[in-house]
């Protein structure tokens, strides 16, 4: 299996990283923008950049766009998001074609549901939470526990 691991840069990649136990031996690659910690990640793994869309429908254009290249290229069986906006593109992407989508809540909500788990909760084939106070705002969730 090919996985594609896509986030944001910034905490999401942070908490991403943490799965490297998962994702280590498998086939994988990266799907991020450019920020300090994603261009030191890309010295030792595969990293793939697109534009950041900040909520910026012109540029969520450019995103999808460019996910759609690294789809075609990559073809991943399965995409394992921590969100944020560059993942949703390629991740819709995943869904048309048939591919899983798995979305792990980030680790700071607990008492609010964040804009990405809002977002990705339609399309996730396993939504995974953190905290199980988290449940009671997605259907779907299952709670995962801490991954660090």
């Amino acid at each position: 299996m090919n996985f594609c691991l896509a986030c944001s840069g910034g905490g999401h990649l942070t908490e991403l990283l943490q799965l490297e136990g998962f994702y280590k031996n498998k086939n994988h690659f990266f799907l991020t923008f450019r920020r300090p910690n994603s261009v030191g990640l890309s010295l030792s793994e595969k990293v793939y950049f697109v534009a950041d869309p900040k909520r910026n429908p012109l540029r969520l254009i450019v995103t999808f766009a460019q996910s759609a290249l690294v789809f075609l290229q990559e073809f991943p069986d399965a995409i394992i998001t921590t969100g944020a906006g560059v993942a949703l593109p390629i991740c819709i992407i995943a869904k048309i074609c048939g591919k899983k989508v798995v979305y792990i809540e980030s680790f700071c909500r607990i008492g609010r549901p964040s804009w990405s788990g809002r977002l990705f909760h339609p399309i996730a084939d396993l939504f995974l939470v953190q905290w199980p106070e988290q449940k009671k705002f997605f259907k779907k969730a299952q709670y995962f526990g801490a991954v660090f």
